[in-house]
């Protein structure tokens, strides 16, 4: 990566230093795709050289010169094809990739190594995640390398003798004992050899990632935010606080160069020895895992990362007004209850209600929380318990949820879908015009992990634990080896004749398929291209007392006074999130469009951005 003196832009960037979901432009984004797919930004103008600090240029910088996060410019149309990621830097690694000759398999390895560099706090070599795959000739796979429990882990591990959890209730989402096996490496190195091109090595794909590390990336409002977000974690765990503040211990700001040659290191490791970095007895990465996690308390063992296994499952498939829906199976849970989502919305005309209207909002609450209800009863990991797929994805089973839908706000409870049966962080998409898409989501779970990082490598391990139960009756309770419930729910969406349409995904915990479900029926029902349903108002509804949590855009479609004072007239309690709220994810998408084009699209509310060629 080249370096250049951008002084002025560093500088007008560090005026503004917001926090993660603080205050942003409320102008409404553009609905209008880019007319150019010209990946960098204007030339900053040439400033005098401050001696000592680094600077480099900006690909694209997610900010405007008064520091206010940019609503627009995030899409991208090419006619060959599209990489869309919540980074940049990310996203130009996939697209370098593919003008390699890389296939969408390659590319997105690169986006995720990338990812694991300039977003850090989301995934990279300490996570796991899931990819899907549909490739040009029709063939659908699904390959999990989320992370698992290690052996010497069961339901009791972290609790104390009252059933609380250790730690003033932190053992199970920060320390050694929230530490599940990743899997990152060997579902990257598992992709690449069954699905990859061929024409680059493994050393050309990562190489992006490594430079990135080496030479350092721009801070961002949104990194600066979760470092704030963050900062106890990061001062009381010193090893992560070493890599992630600055020498003088403060925060990174807008326009700061963050290098982390250690993590070059790592990646380098793994350029050059494949799985065996992590996964073998004289795996170095992997021993100095074991190492640190031993040191902290944690019972993590090599046979752990010895025994671990990438799954390639079947997808979970739907249909909805014609389009066909392909997403994720168990551990996670999101493709199941997307599916089901939509079946119950196809009873209604959903088209003719206005969006974000009481009207709208109350028949998708109830239909979050019908899903929810069912989630909590039925989900788990297929590979200990029986979970009723068939019967939660039929559309029978969907009627008899629609059929309980009246005017007023509800509590709903699990229903029966066994009777029915028959024969979810960070996310992004790469689509090519030969129609071969891969669409992943990836994580470490909450920000920043476990706040565990392995010293001398630069990398920071999941708190992937913190996705199972602390009730130990629970389907989804921690028994050593098994996969941990997900909503991460990487989606792909055909014509009926089978073309591809649309890819999306998006990190945010239980709010990933209730978001996806959205961002598709705006599609389908209204007509929107991606990008305005990316930017539209969003709402969620757990069934939890904190009832459907809104978010009020301004705009056209925004969540209005007189709209709350109609749901709370119908039972609901409302919550409401603010603008542009990070609470709602980071929907990163592609859609084919009838030119033969294909136009990537990136969500404003956080770092997002597309590439094309």
């Amino acid at each position: 990566m080249k370096k250049y003196i951008a002084l002025l832009l560093a500088l007008v960037m560090a005026l503004s230093v917001v926090a993660c979901g603080g205050a942003a432009s409320s102008a409404p984004a553009s609905s209008e795709p880019e007319a150019t797919a010209e990946p960098t930004a204007e030339p900053a103008a040439e400033p005098e050289l401050v001696p000592g600090v680094d600077y480099i240029e900006p690909v694209w910088y997610s900010t405007d010169e008064d520091g206010n996060t940019k609503r627009d410019e995030r899409t991208a149309t090419g006619e060959n094809g599209v990489v869309t990621s919540a980074n940049v830097y990310a996203t130009q690694a996939g697209i370098e990739i593919l003008e390699q000759g890389g296939n969408a398999v390659d590319a997105a390895i690169a986006v995720s190594y990338a990812l694991g560099v300039a977003e850090p706090q989301a995934s990279g070599l300490g996570g796991g995640g899931f990819m899907l795959i549909h490739t040009a000739d029709g063939t659908d796979t699904f390959i999990d390398y989320r992370e698992v429990a290690p052996a010497n882990q069961d339901a009791y591990t972290w609790l104390n003798e009252d059933g609380t959890v250790k730690d003033n209730g932190t053992a199970n989402s920060r320390g050694a004992l929230a530490i599940g096996v990743p899997g990152e490496v060997a579902g990257m190195e598992y992709a690449r050899e069954n699905y990859g091109s061929g024409n680059v090595t493994r050393e050309d794909i990562m190489a992006p990632a490594i430079e990135l590390a080496e030479t350092g990336y721009l801070v961002t409002t949104y990194m600066n935010g979760q470092i704030m977000d963050h900062y106890d974690d990061l001062v009381k765990y010193e090893t992560i606080g070493g890599y992630y503040l600055r020498e003088d211990g403060l925060p990174y700001e807008n326009g700061d160069v963050l290098k982390n040659p250690d993590l070059a290191k790592s990646l380098k490791i793994v350029a050059e020895q494949g799985v065996d970095a992590i996964y073998s007895e004289d795996g170095e990465l992997g021993n100095a895992i074991i190492d640190e996690i031993q040191k902290l308390g944690g019972v993590m063992t090599m046979d752990d990362l010895l025994n671990y296994k990438v799954n390639e499952r079947e997808p979970v498939t739907g249909e909805y007004r014609g389009y066909q829906i392909i997403s994720c199976p168990p551990p996670s849970s999101g493709g199941t209850h997307i599916v089901q989502i939509l079946n119950v919305l196809e009873n209604f005309d959903v088209a003719s209600m206005e969006i974000n209207s009481s009207e709208y909002i109350h028949l998708f609450s109830e239909t979050f929380k019908a899903a929810f209800a069912d989630r909590a009863a039925y989900m788990g990991d297929t590979d200990f318990v029986d979970v009723p797929l068939d019967g939660l994805t039929s559309k029978d089973y969907a009627k008899t949820i629609a059929d309980k839908i009246t005017d007023q706000a509800q509590k709903w409870t699990a229903g029966d879908p066994w009777v029915h049966g028959h024969d979810s962080t960070t996310s992004f998409s790469v689509a090519d015009k030969a129609g071969n898409i891969v669409t992943v989501t990836q994580t470490i779970e909450c920000s920043f992990g476990s706040a565990v990082a392995i010293p001398g490598y630069g990398f920071i391990m999941n708190d992937q634990m913190h996705d199972f139960s602390t009730d130990p009756e629970s389907v989804n309770s921690v028994t050593g080896g098994k996969h941990p419930l997900s909503s991460m729910s990487p989606t792909v969406i055909l014509n009926e004749d089978g073309t591809p349409f649309m890819t999306l995904g998006t990190p945010g915990g239980t709010r990933i398929f209730p978001t996806v479900a959205q961002v598709i029926s705006r599609v389908i029902d209204h007509g929107m291209d991606l990008q305005t349903a990316i930017d539209t108002a969003r709402i969620y509804d757990n069934g939890t007392d904190s009832g459907v949590n809104i978010e009020s855009l301004a705009g056209e479609y925004n969540i209005t006074a007189e709209t709350i004072a109609e749901l709370e007239a119908m039972g609901h309690t409302v919550s409401d999130q603010g603008e542009w709220a990070m609470y709602f994810g980071g929907v990163q998408g592609a859609q084919y469009q009838e030119d033969g084009s294909i136009l990537g699209c990136a969500d404003p509310r956080r770092d997002g951005k597309a590439l094309a060629f």
